[in-house]
């Protein structure tokens, strides 16, 4: 306020972290308000691991079925929020003229990006607090490096977001709709995350390990269950996967 007793305008955009932060919130909140969404990153994941530790339909091999199960269904969590979600909202987002519109505001491209990272992330620790008591419950006793969970899940996270990203900013919003729940429908099954691989021969199991979804489980799978140290050869998977994800969906990601 001047001394003459009106008030000076300055216009000007918000800081740059504040823009981040305010749409990371927003892409948070209407994740969380969109029913088919938590259906298929909060419910779909919870049913799973209570059904198939529940009743004995998979043989899960030795030892209690939440222990083999469990690792699994967190790498669910993972590909259903930073694949599946994203790639879906993003490809209607990008279909109604919604991402040409933030687009062209203050907060630049790479900052939008960085939003709706951070809005996965924020929704893989809700999922991963909810699917570890539910575990716990049904009496999980998780075992290895926390470290080595956390890089797991993080690279998980980044080659996740990268195909999803890459899927939204490539096909028409109807086909990615369509093709993200064909994906998962077919990782749940093909992926180590319910049905141990040694049930498929021998060349199937080549193909299948060297999915991200498959490194991801296995990787988990190793440390909470078996106790062992850093899972380098899923790591690197995983590792690879991101690194390509997010470069394509760099280079061919149309906003229009």
């Amino acid at each position: 306020m001047t001394a003459t007793g009106t008030y000076t305008p300055k216009p000007g955009a918000a800081p740059l972290g504040r823009m981040i932060a305010t749409q990371a919130v927003l892409e948070t909140k209407m994740l969380l308000r969109n029913g088919e969404q938590l259906l298929l990153t909060v419910v779909i994941p919870a049913l799973v691991l209570v059904l198939f530790s529940s009743v004995d339909i998979i043989d899960t091999g030795e030892g209690k079925a939440v222990d083999f199960l469990t690792p699994g269904v967190l790498a669910l969590a993972v590909m259903s929020t930073a694949f599946t979600g994203q790639a879906i909202a993003t490809g209607f987002e990008r279909r109604y003229g919604v991402l040409k519109r933030l687009a062209s505001s203050p907060l630049p491209r790479w900052g939008l990006m960085t939003a709706k990272t951070a809005s996965v992330l924020v929704t893989e620790i809700l999922q991963v607090i909810l699917l570890t008591v539910i575990a716990l419950t049904l009496g999980w006793s998780p075992e290895g490096n926390p470290f080595a969970v956390l890089l797991l899940m993080v690279l998980g996270t980044a080659a996740f977001s990268g195909l999803g990203l890459l899927m939204a900013g490539t096909l028409k919003a109807e086909a990615t709709l369509a093709a993200a729940n064909l994906v998962f429908l077919l990782l749940l099954v093909g992926g180590g995350v319910i049905v141990p691989l040694d049930r498929f021969s021998p060349s199937t199991q080549d193909v299948l390990g060297l999915l991200p979804i498959t490194a991801l489980s296995d990787g988990l799978r190793d440390v909470l269950q078996h106790g062992a140290g850093m899972p380098w050869g899923d790591l690197g998977i995983l590792a690879v996967w991101a690194v390509v994800g997010l470069a394509a969906a760099g280079r061919f990601f149309r906003w229009e």
